[in-house]
Formats: C-alpha cells, structure tokens, sequence
C-alpha cells in the first residue's frame, strides 16, 4: 500500500526513497558550508595575504614593503666619469699651486739633489703639507655645497648614496682621507687612477673607490 496523493492534488509524493542519496548537512549554500578555499582570499580570509599576514605581495613571508626601494629615486642622474676625472684633475692643479706656493719659500721641494745624495726628507714634508691641504679643501667644500671648485665648474656635487643629502662631516673626511691620502705619500699617479678610475667600472652607482668608503655618490647638477 502506498502513500502517493490522489492525482491533481498537486502535492509531492514524500521522499521516502531509503535507496535515493541526500545531501549531507551542511552541504553547498549551507553556512559554513564548503571548501575553504571557496571564500574570497582562500584558506587565509579576506583579501588574502598568504599564511604570514600582511597585504598582497607584502614583502614575502615576514611581511613589509615589496622591497627595497632604490637609493637613487628622486636623485638627478650620475654624474659622467669622463667629466668627475677632469674635475679632479682641475682640483689638483688648484691645491698643487697652494701647496707649491706655501713650501717654495722654505725650500721645501719634491726631490732636493745635492751632488750624489737626495734628501728624501723635505719631499716628506712636502706631501705632509699636500695631503693637509687636500683633503682640508674637499671635505670643507663638500660638507658646504657637496662640490668642490672642480665639480662646481663642471656641473655635479657629491650627495649620500640613502638619501641625496650633501655628506656630513665624518663623511666627507673619510671620502677625503681615502682619495688624498695615498695620493699624497706614496703612490699619486697609480692611486688615483685606481681610486677614481674605480667609477667608469663600477655598476650601477659609478662610485670610486672613496665612494665607496663614504657611501657616497657624484650626481649631476645640469
């Protein structure tokens, strides 16, 4: 005997079907129902951010900023090598006629021959008094206007590689001792084709080797 309803009575037989499947609770539609991966952002919520938090391509799995940003935005662009060798060689010349006209008077000279001997000692004092004067005029000219008469001349200025400032005074030292020093005692010619010959190698900050000591860079002002 069954249960069906007369016909045109427009009800649904009762599904008593003990061989029909049914949905298991909490099926598609049901609250808190499906994979976890059907909500917006996957398994980690909304708006995603993988399993560490943070925002969309926050940075990786610690979170943060996408990454470093580079140093030079906003900087105007690297000065030439060509024209940062020309400006040295025009500050050399400048501080040399110092130097000359200071140590001349004394008889301080670079080489002193007397007969068969050379007194090596009075061309010491001679590069003492170069290696004071040089790096006194490039770190006060650098730490006051980031340029020195050579580069004012030519168009560009030294500036911190992090932020573009003009370098402070430990800055400017360091750069200063690191370029003039050698150049005064031992090796002139050698040194400052390596120190300063480092920037038309160097990528992607053409940075001297002095640069590089004092995190620096030479920017163009044109």
């Amino acid at each position: 005997m069954t249960t069906e309803p007369p016909p045109g009575s427009g009800q649904q037989p009762p599904d008593d079907d003990p061989f029909k499947k049914h949905p298991p609770p909490g099926g598609p539609g049901a609250p808190g129902s499906g994979s976890p991966y059907d909500t917006p952002g996957g398994p980690y919520g909304a708006g995603g951010g993988g399993p560490y938090g943070g925002t969309p391509g926050g940075g990786g799995p610690f979170g943060g900023t996408p990454g470093p940003t580079d140093p030079l935005a906003g900087m105007p662009p690297l000065a030439d090598s060509g024209r940062r060798t020309l400006a040295r060689i025009i500050d050399m010349i400048l501080v040399g006629i110092v130097v000359w006209l200071l140590t001349w008077p004394f008889g301080v000279s670079e080489y002193n021959v007397d007969g068969d001997e050379i007194n090596v000692g009075n061309s010491f004092g001679q590069s003492v008094i170069a290696a004071v004067l040089y790096i006194a005029y490039d770190t006060l000219m650098t730490v006051r206007s980031g340029r020195t008469l050579g580069k004012k001349w030519l168009g560009m200025r030294v500036a911190n590689l992090d932020n573009g400032a003009n370098p402070s005074v430990q800055t400017a030292l360091i750069r200063a001792a690191v370029l003039w020093l050698p150049f005064a005692f031992c090796c002139a010619c050698v040194w400052t084709a390596i120190a300063g010959g480092w920037s038309f190698f160097d990528r992607p900050y053409k940075q001297g080797l002095h640069d590089k000591a004092a995190k620096t860079v030479v920017v163009s002002t044109r």
